[in-house]
């Protein structure tokens, strides 16, 4: 097939100018090797598999050959530009040898050669590249893949197939491609990132979202280097349609940035990118075998990718199920959880694959009195056809019974999906006279997944068998383990349900800067966003505050400035009810925490109130991030926290505050009136909208943060300079 015919069948329109990385029309390998123990082999080696669709040279100063092809001496004497030069040679090589690419008219080079050279100068050699009108990927890279286009420059086995993987680690996609393989799945593209120095996990995933191949968009980001560009790549996946599966490391802030406020210590690196996935409708999980069990399910959902807001896969006869179709709780219909019929060899199977289903948030529901008597009909006598139908033996006695049981509830309306657990695919391995009936079950079970538009999961303790081919080759799902299976269908029914919000705008930056992150000057820079803080005055002596105590009135609150925990200090008494007892606590006070400046400050106590933590954090990746929780002195313990990119909108505020797991204290709780949300979530946009224009402020915090059903006052607020 020529070059011209082949690009008819693909999608080849990427983004950033990619297309040379991906699809070029020549390579030239430099460091070519014959040797297999060398990197120049296996690059050179996969370039020439693809030889038929572009012109490959092979270069290496010392000479010699591969497969028949000369090695050549130089860029400088190449038959015809290279439009993608790999280079895999000693450092202190790398520079000159851009440059000769550059002079020869490359449009790409992949640098795999790693060490012996500094992050500025891996930056110089970028920007030369770049000015040069090229793109750079790596330096330390593993190489690009795109078995759509028949390039293969890296080491190891890539399997073909729909999953498009970008990483930062090379064994990690080695590790994915083998588990992909099991499955019958692999590769549309791969491309390892190396040290970002041009290339960067955004850039790669535009590529693979306006790449018709890829279905499932996958991804291993350590350093995210622009949070708030890969935040919008990855809403731009959910709006295609490209479901977008993330891995990352769960790194631990600096001790010194968590002492300085309860923010540092609340919001994680992970729990950044935990709530940007959640906006952005992508999805973050554990580990690279959590990964491929949902791209598997994913690609087996014969409904597709259904668009934002959709708890609920599409159904072939339009719409969703009719209510009461099934028992399910009134809880979990509330909540759009995706519905599971389980068909179990054993009532055990069964059962424990119901547990499994729901432990992850998944409803198991009994099924309607239509759909149990239809169950009942391809069962033996007592045999249990509520939900999970146990087979007692059916399957055993006639392999149909498996296509038939299933067919009846993938159709039957009560679920929106049906696994099927226990010993299917596995009848050939003692009867290998089986073996062509339990294949043509199997085509009946993908035929009915496929016709009814519900997803049909199998989990067996067969494995690589015949029949297991057949459902394979047909999208259908195979687990080793249930607890797979069920949690590849909770991960995509939580993908399903996500509903992407709108992007956070970057503020301007403020025409002023604060002076320092002390209670009196963050005080201020609040209350000119408009948060609400009780009438108070700052002194530095006892008669001073006795002064303001006439003005502000008992009871009152005593605050010692300059502390970042003023109550693990000994800087706050509260409930002060009379000068005696203010100028004992400002002696006491002052011995204990040596401060030279305090609060005088209104006490308030509105009935009904509830304390929050509000705070922002700048990301180095991300900017401003946002966090509430439930707050005062027990905020670290409870560690109930919602997290979003800031400046947050009154819409994404409330749903923050709504997320909490102690919501219900907030929304009435026995009897308790419900707090003004609507001024809660002001006060938490006051806050974030402050924080973005004063990037001065690595944190900003308010705790606690007094919301109740007349309003929100803010008690203490903190900052930290830079």
């Amino acid at each position: 097939m020529t070059r011209t015919e082949h690009t008819e069948h693909l999608d080849l329109t990427d983004p950033g100018g990619l297309d040379a990385l991906f699809d070029p029309r020549s390579v030239a390998v430099v460091g070519a090797s014959g040797n297999p123990e060398k990197w120049g082999y296996w690059l050179a080696s996969g370039a020439l598999e693809g030889r038929d669709r572009r012109t490959v040279h092979l270069v290496n100063r010392r000479g010699g050959e591969l497969h028949g092809v000369r090695f050549l001496p130089s860029l400088d004497g190449l038959p015809d530009p290279p439009e993608h030069v790999v280079v895999a040679v000693p450092p202190q090589q790398v520079r000159p040898l851009v440059v000769q690419g550059l002079a020869a008219g490359a449009r790409c080079f992949t640098v795999i050669t790693s060490g012996g050279t500094s992050a500025d100068e891996e930056r110089e050699l970028a920007a030369l590249v770049t000015a040069g009108g090229a793109r750079l990927l790596g330096p330390n890279c593993m190489g690009v893949v795109d078995t759509t286009s028949g390039l293969r420059l890296s080491w190891g086995d890539f399997p073909a197939g729909a999953v498009g993987l970008v990483s930062q680690s090379g064994n990690l996609a080695l590790e994915i491609g083998r588990l992909l393989a099991r499955a019958g799945q692999g590769f549309s593209r791969f491309v390892s990132l190396g040290n970002q120095r041009d290339i960067d996990a955004a850039d790669a995933l535009d590529a693979l979202i306006a790449h018709g191949p890829t279905r499932i968009v996958a991804a291993y980001v350590e350093d995210f280097r622009d949070g708030r560009h890969l935040a919008r790549t990855l809403a731009a996946a959910h709006a295609a349609g490209k479901p977008v599966l993330l891995l990352t490391v769960g790194r631990s802030e600096a001790s010194g940035r968590a002492a300085a406020s309860h923010t540092g210590a609340l919001v994680s690196a992970r729990a950044t990118v935990e709530a940007v996935c959640r906006d952005a409708g992508a999805l973050l999980l554990d580990t690279a075998g959590e990964l491929v069990d949902t791209a598997i399910c994913l690609l087996g959902a014969t409904s597709g990718f259904p668009s934002a807001g959709t708890g609920l896969p599409r159904h072939a006869h339009g719409g969703a199920p009719p209510p009461g179709s099934g028992r399910e709780s009134a809880a979990a219909r509330r909540r759009g959880a995706l519905r599971v019929a389980v068909v179990g060899d054993s009532g055990g199977q069964g059962a424990l694959a119901a547990d499994a289903l729901v432990t992850r948030g998944l409803c198991v529901p009994a099924l309607s009195v239509g759909t149990s008597h239809e169950v009942t009909v391809h069962l033996p006598p007592g045999a249990a056809c509520a939900n999970p139908v146990d087979l007692a033996g059916a399957g055993e006695a006639d392999l149909g019974s498996y296509a038939r049981i299933a067919r009846t509830l993938l159709f039957g309306g009560d679920a929106d999906a049906v696994v099927l657990t226990g010993y299917f695919g596995d009848y050939a391995t003692a009867n290998p006279a089986q073996a062509d009936r339990e294949c043509e079950v199997a085509r009946e079970l993908a035929a009915a997944a496929r016709q009814s538009g519900r997803q049909l999961v199998v989990h067996t303790m067969a494995r690589d068998t015949p029949a297991l081919a057949v459902l394979r080759a047909q999208a259908v799902p195979v687990y080793e383990r249930i607890e797979q299976a069920a949690t590849a269908l909770a991960s995509t029914a939580r993908l399903r349900a996500r509903v992407v919000a709108a992007p956070a705008a970057s503020p301007p930056t403020a025409s002023f800067a604060v002076p320092d992150g002390g209670y009196e000057s963050v005080r201020e820079l609040l209350a000119s966003y408009g948060l609400t803080f009780p009438a108070a005055a700052f002194v530095t002596t006892a008669e001073e505050a006795a002064e303001a105590a006439h003005r502000t009135g008992y009871p009152l609150v005593l605050k010692a400035m300059g502390l970042a925990h003023k109550t693990e200090a000994g800087g706050v008494a509260l409930g002060v009810g009379d000068e005696d007892r203010l100028r004992a606590a400002f002696a006491r006070m002052r011995s204990t925490t040596g401060a030279t400046r305090y609060a005088v400050e209104a006490m308030a106590s509105p009935p009904y109130a509830v304390e929050l933590i509000a705070g922002v954090r700048h990301d180095p990746a991300f900017g401003p991030v946002a966090m509430v929780g439930i707050g005062g002195v027990t905020a670290e313990l409870l560690a109930d926290t919602a997290v979003a990119l800031a400046p947050l909108t009154p819409d994404r505020a409330r749903e923050s505050l709504l997320s909490l797991r102690h919501a219900p204290l907030l929304t009435g709780w026995r009897g308790a009136p419900p707090v003004h949300l609507d001024a809660a979530a002001a006060a938490l946009c006051a806050l974030t909208r402050a924080s973005a224009e004063h990037p001065e402020l690595s944190e900003l915090e308010v705790n606690p943060l007094l919301v109740h059903p007349g309003g929100a006052i803010a008690l203490d607020a903190h900052g930290v300079l830079r």
